[in-house]
């Protein structure tokens, strides 16, 4: 029997088989499910009900996207009484349907790649009944929802992330704007937005272009360079420099009042967790912002990753799996998630900076032999299993020291450097130090 019923807020195509059906292989876990193929402006949801007789009932129907659309949608669920809901994690057009369901339904976010249908088969309506179906059988792999409250602080601090490209990209401009009218700041200048370098930019929007004043204008460790930076500030200022520079300037500064407000707010938000931010800052060269970015990624429950390895392997900092015929075809690492990867990786070159604890020499030992990209996916390896144990433990990070390494394959370590005073024309006689009692 084939039923098909138009609407005007929906389309309904309701399939019951009356052949007979062979005798299913596969399990069936959960006998009132949903699976949602959804879009920007349509979602096609499809009930699958197993009834005591095993043939499979279908119904399919489309749905808007609109806030009263996905209530509707949603009593439609709820009067078939579904157990368990599907779909596809399909950009943001997620989001207004998992928060509208996720209080009384048990939702399953499948990333698309996992539950590709077959080619030349595909239609809304076949994705939404294949989704359906696999979720019927238990054969779909849910991915990683944080709670609520860490989505909302999740989305603040992506946000806050774009503005400091943004302030990127505006420093750059105006160090363009600077070359142009052969201001040559930059390359004296460690820092052109420094208290030497703002003051020096302020003037030349004013009007001054005596080399000589902008150069009395220099303070602090600048002032050493004081002859090559006469010799870069002497340019051809115009008026449109001047006119860009001062918008450009303006920008900066809203755009650090913009993320110093979000910032606040972020802070706001995150003060009951504040136990498991001073658990992830007293980790080396991890501070507020990267905990934050930490937590508002992840949250303080991470009973969804059985070990640390799951957990490196979501964030994308451990060797990929690609064999075929007992060869080993690829190891590079999975995308994960992209913006817990670039925090690490900025913990990772503050620990390059770093001396006397266990992460920094590990980092200094994996750049010796690797190039300072692989190292940094190496560093940050060992970051995210010590964030997993510190979260996961509610203990505070506990450092092994510079010397664990040297001790844990000290043979290795004494021919290492008795090889290298070798090669620099040394003979050495090793006399062991007597303990003292």
């Amino acid at each position: 029997m084939f039923v098909h019923v138009h609407s005007s807020s929906f389309s309904v195509h309701t399939m019951i088989s009356s052949d007979e059906r062979k005798e299913e292989a596969m399990e069936v876990l959960y006998e009132r499910c949903c699976g949602l193929d959804v879009h920007k402006n349509t979602v096609v949801a499809c009930i699958m009900l197993t009834p005591p007789n095993g043939r499979v009932q279908k119904t399919v129907r489309t749905f808007g996207t609109t806030t009263a659309e996905i209530v509707a949608l949603r009593d439609w669920i709820d009067a078939q009484h579904v157990s368990h809901i599907a779909m596809e994690s399909t950009g943001i057009f997620w989001r207004p349907l998992y928060n509208l369901l996720e209080d009384e339904h048990t939702i399953i976010l499948v990333n698309a790649h996992h539950i590709k249908s077959v080619p030349g088969r595909k239609t809304d309506v076949k994705d939404s009944e294949w989704i359906a179906d696999l979720l019927r059988h238990g054969l779909l792999k849910a991915s990683f929802i944080p709670p609520k409250p860490f989505r909302d602080v999740r989305d603040l601090m992506r946000y806050r992330k774009s503005l400091v490209y943004m302030r990127t990209e505006e420093i750059n401009r105006l160090q363009k704007v600077l070359e142009t009218a052969n201001i040559k700041l930059a390359s004296v200048a460690t820092n052109v937005l420094g208290k030497s370098g703002r003051q020096m930019i302020e003037a030349l929007i004013e009007g001054e272009d005596d080399p000589h004043v902008l150069t009395e204008l220099a303070v602090g460790k600048l002032r050493i360079k004081l002859p090559q930076l006469q010799e870069a500030l002497e340019g051809r200022v115009e008026a449109h420099h001047r006119l860009l520079l001062k918008e450009i300037v303006a920008h900066i500064d809203f755009l650090e009042q913009q993320m110093e407000h979000l910032l606040e707010e972020i802070e706001a938000r995150m003060y009951p967790f504040k136990e498991a931010l001073d658990l992830l800052m007293s980790i080396p060269g991890l501070q507020l912002l990267s905990a934050l970015t930490i937590l508002s990624e992840v949250g303080i429950d991470l009973s969804a990753f059985p070990s640390d390895k799951h957990f490196a392997s979501w964030i994308g900092v451990c060797p990929g799996n690609k064999e075929s015929a007992g060869k080993r075809l690829s190891g590079h690492a999975t995308k994960g998630n992209v913006f817990l990867r670039a925090a690490l990786a900025e913990v990772c070159w503050c620990l390059s900076r770093m001396k006397g604890n266990y992460l920094s020499t590990q980092h200094h030992r994996f750049a010796r032999r690797m190039i300072k990209p692989k190292a940094a996916v190496a560093t940050s390896h060992s970051l995210a299993v010590i964030v997993y144990h510190v979260l996961k433990k509610k203990k505070p990070y506990q450092d092994l020291g510079p010397t664990y390494l040297d001790a844990l394959d000290g043979e290795r370590a004494k021919k290492q450097a008795i090889r290298r005073l070798d090669v620099l024309g040394y003979e050495v006689v090793l006399t062991p130090k007597e303990v003292s009692a």
